[in-house]
């Protein structure tokens, strides 16, 4: 009985642990085998411990070229989304104008629409306006597909601002500009910021639309794709591996700014 009073009042705590390390489990194991040295082409089964693929994470031809144009790729399609994305989250909520209820629903249509569609149509669009499939056709689609997460991210945050900061500011003597700066903006920073790390994650990450609208052009993705066909460098785990480590450090590094703004403010 003590045993199972125990289980009880812990069952929320325990069944987070398991949730969160059912979650981790696939970054553990691409960490784990990013120390392996497989004796065949496929990193499926653990043969010795080696630290060669750190060493050299270039070595295999042309991975790093490839992660090169996926990074360019997910920073600017971040960029275009973000800025479009933000001021069409703005639009929406501070304006009333014609089709704004359409607009509001169309928003949501790349989120809704099962990717192979999309990318076919895409296709079928750049096929049809004469475009070059290549690294800009990918940055279209991109931006494209990443713009509704924006909208969706920053337009909850502008929904749940109180105008009246904005009314005290102009009382104040602020002018538009100074106000947006100083109070709206530092407002929807979070929802913008996540809309944007949004959309790099979804961009870096893709790969269906990316393949049918990339021409000759090869990201990162497409390059682990391939590569599985005749075999799986350990070089691809050192480049999830690194992402991943990058991704925690940046989470934990904005958890101590914000503990540090929230003991700073009490």
């Amino acid at each position: 009985m003590p045993l199972v009073t125990w289980f009880k009042r812990h069952l929320v705590v325990i069944a987070g642990l398991l949730t969160l390390a059912y979650l981790l489990l696939p970054n553990v194991i691409v960490t784990v085998f990013s120390f392996n040295k497989p004796k065949g082409r496929f990193n499926y089964q653990w043969q010795q411990f080696s630290t060669d693929a750190w060493k050299d994470p270039c070595g295999v031809a042309d991975m790093c070229g490839s992660l090169s144009i996926s990074l360019q790729i997910a920073v600017w399609a971040t960029v275009g989304a973000t800025v479009l994305g933000t001021m069409i989250a703005f639009a929406l909520v501070r304006y009333r104008f014609r089709a704004r209820g359409a607009i509001n629903s169309l928003i949501f249509l790349p989120m809704a629409m099962p990717e192979v569609v999309m990318a076919a149509s895409l296709l079928t669009l750049f096929l049809n306006m004469g475009a070059q499939l290549g690294f800009m056709t990918i940055l279209i689609a991109h931006i494209m597909f990443c713009l509704s997460f924006v909208v969706t991210a920053v337009k909850a945050r502008v929904m749940s601002m109180d105008p009246r900061l904005e009314e005290a500011a102009r009382d104040l003597y602020a002018g538009p500009v100074q106000t947006f700066l100083r109070v709206t903006l530092p407002i929807a920073a979070p929802g913008i910021a996540a809309g944007a790390l949004l959309s790099f994650a979804l961009s870096f990450d893709d790969f269906i639309i990316t393949n049918f609208n990339a021409g000759s052009t090869v990201t990162f993705p497409m390059f682990v794709w391939g590569s599985a066909q005749r075999g799986t460098p350990v070089q691809i785990n050192v480049i999830g591996t690194a992402m991943f480590l990058v991704a925690v450090l940046f989470v934990l590094v904005s958890m101590f700014i914000t503990n540090r703004r929230n003991s700073q403010k009490a």
